[in-house]
């Protein structure tokens, strides 16, 4: 399959991440494997910050996972610069070391990725396991940088669901990554702190790749789109504004939908996005 190009960071700009051809099932071999992901082939670029969009089963965490090494596709072939990255090149403890630095993924459900008893256990889990230098002070920049601080001392099981996103955050961060990947990072999140991390992404000079079924949020988050079709294939990589007003595409990726309305007496059918998370 030809690989769908968009470089809207200029042609300057190095390749961080590349997939060529990329698929995935699950349940083997058989005839009743599930197929999640197929021909998937893209490029993210540094400092490019994009939104994987479609619907709920469309592939989306699982392409992160791959992207983040944590699954081995079933087909295709996945680079990191001018690494591929499988289980046999992960065995090579400086590749191994290098990517579990530079590229970082954060989970939807943040008690997925909490297992310290402090939150400064937290963020200092990753520096601790890489032999990163000054650990402390850069617990307490990043703790500082996503408003955790005062939770330094705390078990994070017991904080709200945003402050664990945030303690999550800050523990991706302390790695200074090249990558984020972020698998709705908003789900958690009340409308003041979306607006914060909208921003606390954008200032951030990392590429990043946010999936998200939102199409009222995804503008703010990155000028570029990736999306997945309910065929489980890229069906679309350009601008986000362009293809917000193509309704036949994001009908492909069931990003819309359509029912019935009535005024008085007339009815009439509207076409609607799905903006909830």
């Amino acid at each position: 399959m030809t690989e769908i190009r968009y470089r809207p960071v200029g042609v300057d700009a190095p390749a961080v991440m590349r997939t060529i051809d990329l698929g995935h099932h699950f349940g083997g071999e058989s005839a009743r494997a599930c197929e999640v992901l197929r021909d998937i082939g893209f490029t993210l670029r540094s400092g490019e910050k994009s939104v994987l969009l479609g619907c709920n089963g469309s592939g989306k965490s699982t392409l992160l996972k791959i992207l983040n090494g944590l699954i081995t596709p079933s087909h295709g072939r996945v680079f990191y610069q001018d690494d591929e990255i499988n289980p046999a090149r992960l065995k090579d403890p400086i590749l191994h070391r290098r990517f579990r630095a530079e590229v970082a993924l954060l989970f939807q459900n943040p008690d997925a990725m909490l297992f310290n008893p402090t939150v400064f256990d937290e963020i200092a889990f990753g520096p601790r396991q890489i032999g990163l230098p000054d650990i402390e002070a850069r617990v307490r920049h990043w703790a500082a940088e996503v408003g955790v601080s005062a939770h330094l001392s705390r078990p994070p099981f017991g904080l709200s669901g945003g402050e664990k996103q945030k303690v999550c955050l800050a523990a991706l961060m302390v790695l200074e990554p090249k990558v984020l990947l972020l698998d709705e990072p908003t789900a958690a999140l009340d409308p003041r702190s979306t607006g914060w991390l909208i921003d606390f992404l954008a200032s951030l000079p990392v590429a990043a790749l946010i999936s998200t079924h939102n199409l009222g949020l995804a503008p703010e988050l990155a000028s570029r789109a990736l999306v997945l079709g309910e065929n489980h294939r890229l069906i679309y990589d350009g601008p986000i504004q362009a293809l917000l007003t193509d309704m036949e595409k994001l009908a492909a990726a069931n990003l819309v939908h359509t029912h019935r309305h009535r005024h008085g007496d007339i009815e009439h059918r509207h076409t609607h996005v799905h903006d909830w998370q």
